[in-house]
């Protein structure tokens, strides 16, 4: 697939009207932007770069992200997809394989793609659906009325910048952990909420780019205090003769930062040499990012704004994982808004916009807030060692349980006694009530 630079921007319609604009073309953005187009939706799509585009991530995607990549179209026997049959978990000297559960409802396996080209293949699917694509184009602030609802956003657009603007009665901010749109509209993130942070960095590693599995670590040191890393390492196969290896950490406020680059190099030279994990061997820089999590930012609807993926906070507390949540998201906010447009404007459409953060909450409140604690009790403070303990490696179905829960792959109805177990657990956090507020 050629590089596409400006080439895949929509003609110009002779105005920058629409019904619907939607910020960033990352997973979350043009996941909405291609379900409003196939809704009927006129959507104008605004991404500040161009394709193809580096971005910091696992490239690693579970079945339910695979799910929802075949529900866009998207063609994923296509070159430059990988497949994998589940999880590896290493934590120590042991190990234990985890497939991906073929109980119907989702694929059986998983997908690596590096975001080099990942987001440019989800923008030209919303392309093809009828979204009308900026490339190039800087969303700098929103435009409002005199109530204070957006109706549209300034931008620069161009090697030159010039200033621009774009109305809509709609906005669905999907500009990733920056939020910059729904911070300018006042919403602000919930500072006792998590915020981790991973690395990443390829390597060229022929032994290991074909391994079937993703292979995640827990028994992880960091380097500066000895102490358990709050979170886990990774190694990712790509098929393409490259891995994605990194670290996510959730700092604790006892602990302090984790030095990632350092505590990654002291992993790496644990790791046998024939792997070709090594600085000659490395295909990028170490690059690192902060990582939104646990619904961190609220209300996800206020005054024509909707917010999607990263700049809500929708990365999983439980995984790290943020793909799949944005996709999913993108999804349930442009039903709601198509829904919404066929209401007459007032207080009968606001009342359906209202919908969406009814939704989100339905679909993974109980989830996260149980996660939030998880993430507070456990994972800050000592990783996820004390979860693979001995006795949990060695007990199988304790280990699929832990894999389902970790991975949000429960929630269709089904007869597996796995499932009903982890959506029974997660039907015991509460639904309602004051927010799950972390303690570091």
């Amino acid at each position: 697939m050629p590089p596409t630079g400006r080439s895949h921007e929509s003609a110009d319609v002779g105005d920058n009207q629409a019904q619907v604009i939607v910020v960033g073309a990352g997973p979350a953005g043009s996941t909405a932007a291609l379900y409003l187009a196939r809704a009927g939706v006129d959507v104008l799509l605004l991404e500040k770069g161009t394709f193809p585009r580096d971005k910091v991530c696992g490239d690693g995607l579970t079945p339910r992200a695979v799910h929802q990549l075949v529900r866009m179209g998207v063609d994923i026997d296509a070159p430059g997809w990988q497949r994998n049959k589940g999880m590896r978990w290493i934590c120590e000297g042991r190990q234990v394989h985890i497939d991906w559960p073929s109980s119907g409802s989702h694929p059986d396996f998983g997908l690596t793609r590096t975001r080099h080209d990942f987001d440019d293949i989800l923008a030209r699917q919303a392309v093809s659906a009828g979204a009308r694509l900026r490339l190039d184009t800087k969303a700098t602030g929103p435009l409002t009325d005199s109530r204070g609802r957006i109706v549209g956003v300034s931008a620069t657009t161009g090697p030159d910048r010039q200033p621009r603007t774009y109305h809509a009665p709609l906005v669905i901010a999907a500009d990733g952990a920056s939020a910059r749109t729904a911070l300018a509209m006042g919403l602000e993130r919930d500072r006792g909420m998590p915020i981790a942070t991973a690395a990443r960095r390829y390597y060229r590693s022929d032994v290991r780019t074909h391994d079937p599995y993703l292979e995640l670590w827990a028994d992880l040191r960091c380097s500066r205090t000895g102490r358990d890393l709050p979170g886990y390492g990774w190694i990712f196969p790509l098929g393409d003769g490259r891995v994605n290896v990194g670290l996510g950490a959730l700092p604790h406020r006892r602990h302090g930062a984790v030095d990632l680059r350092a505590t990654m190099d002291e992993w790496l030279l644990r790791l046998p040499q024939d792997w070709g994990l090594r600085e000659e061997n490395a295909d990028s820089p170490l690059r690192s990012a902060a990582l939104p999590m646990g619904f961190n930012r609220r209300p996800q609807y206020r005054r024509g704004l909707l917010l999607v993926g990263d700049s809500a906070g929708m990365i999983s507390p439980w995984s790290g994982e943020g793909i799949v949540q944005a996709m999913e998201a993108g999804e349930v906010a442009a039903e709601t808004v198509a829904l919404a447009l066929h209401r007459p404007g007032g207080a009968r459409r606001e009342q359906a916009l209202h919908q969406y953060e009814r939704e989100v909450s339905r679909r993974w409140g109980r989830y996260y807030r149980l996660g939030n604690t998880v993430a507070d009790l456990v994972f800050a403070r000592s990783g996820y060692r004390p979860l693979l303990n001995r006795r949990v490696m060695a007990t199988p179905v304790v280990v699929r349980t832990l894999a389902r829960l970790l991975t949000h792959g429960s929630d269709a109805p089904s007869g597996d006694l796995i499932d009903t177990a982890v959506r029974t657990l997660v039907r015991m956090a509460p639904s309602d009530g004051p927010r799950a507020r972390s303690k570091r």
